[in-house]
């Protein structure tokens, strides 16, 4: 078993001599880098939705079956705006990126936070497989176009009694009890079938797979497809097992085919290396963060 010091050398010395890096980052990458969904920050967010409804997570708040739309965005809008627009972020990203920022890289992710583009990744670099909080779409949908939301889901999380600081932090002023509403005018409608809006979160078959999904999809292959005989790191932080297939098996696959690649694995208690590729790999169990600061 190799110490936890020499498996981060071992990892700097493959990024090190890697002509290429793929990222593949799951919901684990945002964990670490401060984007809980339960305990402190969904008591001071969600603590009334918590109460009515008897929830304690912000994902299970975001399946309830609300009576209204207006009490619907109420809860989503402001999921939206910590998940999205506020800045949380510990600095795992932005070490991240200062670890292959001059690499020749790719990322591949599940989550839908902006988070990559906020640490200073290229947009062209990178492929939101499963949508963004950013963006509204149709919910039928009647067309393929998807729609930024920061002004709508702003406006909404005001007209519920919150403020927003100078740094963006969301905050309720002294004395103020939010609303579990908003008016039924910010409710956001299709523009072209005056249909309720959706997230564009993968949820379902009406997720809307826009042309820049399309655009990123296709700059995926093309990355993958240009170095497949190069000597590439697959370097997977916080994927789990809820949608294995997008990353997870896949590079295994990859780690086990092409010739000069390496298999990263770093997920604090689900840092798994399989055996055919024992030879080609390195699994840490281990704190995100932690190992991210050690490799700079």
């Amino acid at each position: 078993m190799r110490e936890q010091a020499d498996k981060i050398e071992l990892i700097r010395q493959k990024i090190e001599d890697a002509d290429a890096i793929v990222i593949g980052a799951g919901a684990g990458l945002s964990t670490a880098a401060g984007f809980t969904y339960s305990g402190d920050r969904f008591e001071k967010y969600f603590s009334d939705f918590g109460s009515a409804y008897g929830f304690s997570d912000m994902y299970s708040g975001g399946f309830y079956d609300y009576a209204t739309l207006e009490e619907y965005w109420a809860y989503w809008s402001r999921y939206i705006y910590i998940n999205r627009y506020q800045d949380v972020e510990n600095g795992t990203y932005r070490n991240l990126y200062a670890l292959v920022k001059d690499k020749d890289y790719f990322v591949l992710t599940t989550n839908v936070d902006h988070q990559f583009q906020k640490a200073g990744f290229a947009k062209e670099r990178l492929f939101y497989t499963q949508g963004d909080y950013g963006l509204f779409q149709c919910g039928r949908p009647c067309h393929a176009k998807t729609y930024d939301n920061e002004k709508t889901v702003r406006d909404m999380v005001l007209a519920q009694g919150y403020a927003i600081a100078e740094d963006g932090a969301l905050y309720l002023p002294e004395g103020v009890m939010p609303k579990m509403s908003v008016p039924a005018e910010l409710v956001p409608r299709c523009p072209k079938c005056g249909r309720p809006m959706s997230m564009n979160l993968r949820a379902d078959n009406t997720f809307v797979e826009d042309a820049g999904w399309k655009a990123a999809s296709a700059s995926y292959v093309r990355f993958m497809e240009e170095h497949m005989r190069k000597k590439i790191v697959f370097l997977e932080l916080g994927v789990g097992y809820n949608t294995p297939g997008i990353i997870k098996y896949n590079f295994w696959q990859y780690a086990a085919n092409w010739q000069n690649a390496f298999y990263i694995c770093i997920n604090q208690g689900q840092a798994y290396l399989p055996e055919d590729i024992e030879d080609k790999g390195l699994a840490v169990n281990a704190d995100i963060m932690q190992i991210l600061e050690g490799l700079l």
